[in-house]
């Protein structure tokens, strides 16, 4: 199973969804953490030091930053890329398969989009 960070501004429905269908799972939030109001650099930067893949709507940024990255040759274990405006439900599902489906490094250094 894998390991997920949720960033700062990521849909509160499709965590509590996530954690309804999974009550176990290893999920954090930047609420949770000492990350709250920190850059994207330096959340991907908890993210890989805890080797937990980022949930996130932030398509924009968050990509160049995780390119620069692995150019740099460091640990980014995943990202994955939920669009702002998505079925809740299809979004916790997805999630959900891709946690179930997945080996721990499977995605590292990759960028996924949801829903696939």
């Amino acid at each position: 199973m894998l390991c997920f960070l949720a960033d700062e501004n990521f849909n509160g429905a499709i965590v509590r969804g996530l954690f309804r269908w999974n009550p176990v799972l290893d999920l954090v939030t930047i609420q949770d953490s000492a990350l709250l109001s920190a850059q994207d650099p330096e959340v991907l930067e908890w993210a890989a030091s805890h080797g937990r893949l980022l949930l996130t709507h932030d398509i924009k940024t968050i990509p160049q930053y995780v390119r620069d990255r692995v150019a740099a040759g460091k640990s980014m274990p995943g990202v994955v890329e939920v669009p702002s405006i998505c079925l809740i439900s299809q979004v916790v599902y997805e999630i959900l398969l891709l946690n179930e489906c997945s080996e721990e490094g499977e995605w590292e250094g990759q960028i996924v989009r949801i829903p696939m």
